[in-house]
């Protein structure tokens, strides 16, 4: 809990914090109100699909932009030794860095709900909305986001260059949510074993739980990318003090 008090208050005693979270809204609003061809207002229908189309796009750049400095920049102090000689466990040091960043993805998704709010009163009738689609697709969003956090969390702590974690991540992100799809697309696996590469991949999951659909077989995939990723990292840390 210290170690994730004090990346929490690290994000907003400087810009981190107040930047992600200002682009996510102003991005994610965008779409929903202003740009014609996605506004919501050109719509038939009372819908949040804009916002759950964009937030992992969204996510794939503002998550990495967090987790650049969870080690890179203990790297560049040099203050992982000093952090290292606490009471502290490789476990507590990683989950405390991580919970920062997945708490940072919790507090850029709660003012989406006035999002929610806004169309929800605008349908007609009132209500005519998919609630169960919204809340399952935030649910997605907020895994998406914390497999997000994860892998960048591990790329942090490969690399000591802030910007190199960045790039990594980012690129890490994209391959983990599209690369399966695109893989499942090709000749040789088009129609063979499409299905099966397809649902490696994060959006397969992600598109699963954002009709409503809460199986507990996504909740654990989600999961299992977590765990994998905070595993790499302890190990990481295990690597620098040899």
């Amino acid at each position: 809990m210290s170690i994730f008090r004090k990346e929490l208050s690290s994000f907003f005693s400087s810009l981190t914090g107040y930047i992600v979270l200002i682009v996510f809204l102003m991005l994610t609003g965008s779409f929903i109100w202003i740009f014609s061809s996605t506004s919501v207002f050109n719509y038939n229908y009372a819908s949040l699909g804009q916002l759950f189309a964009i937030g992992p796009i969204a996510f794939m750049f503002l998550v990495p932009a967090i987790t650049m400095q969870s080690f890179s920049e203990e790297y560049q102090k040099r203050t992982l030794e000093f952090l290292m000689t606490k009471p502290l466990r490789d476990r507590d040091i990683v989950l405390g860095k991580y919970l920062a960043t997945v708490a940072l993805i919790f507090l850029a998704l709660i003012p989406t709900f006035v999002y929610f709010l806004s169309i929800y009163s605008l349908g007609s009738p009132p209500g005519n909305i998919d609630s169960g689609a919204v809340i399952g697709s935030y649910i997605g969003l907020f895994m998406l986001g914390a497999v997000y956090a994860a892998a960048g969390t591990w790329i942090s702590s490969l690399s000591p260059n802030q910007i190199v974690s960045f790039i990594a991540s980012a690129f890490a992100c994209f391959v983990l949510f599209w690369a399966f799809d695109f893989i499942s697309n090709l000749p040789s696996i088009y129609g063979k074993t499409d299905s099966i590469v397809k649902s490696l991949g994060l959006q397969y999951h992600y598109d699963n739980i954002s009709k409503g659909r809460i199986d507990t077989r996504d909740i654990i995939y989600f999961i299992s990318w977590i765990v994998l990723f905070l595993w790499l990292t302890m190990v990481s840390l295990q690597k620098q003090k040899l």
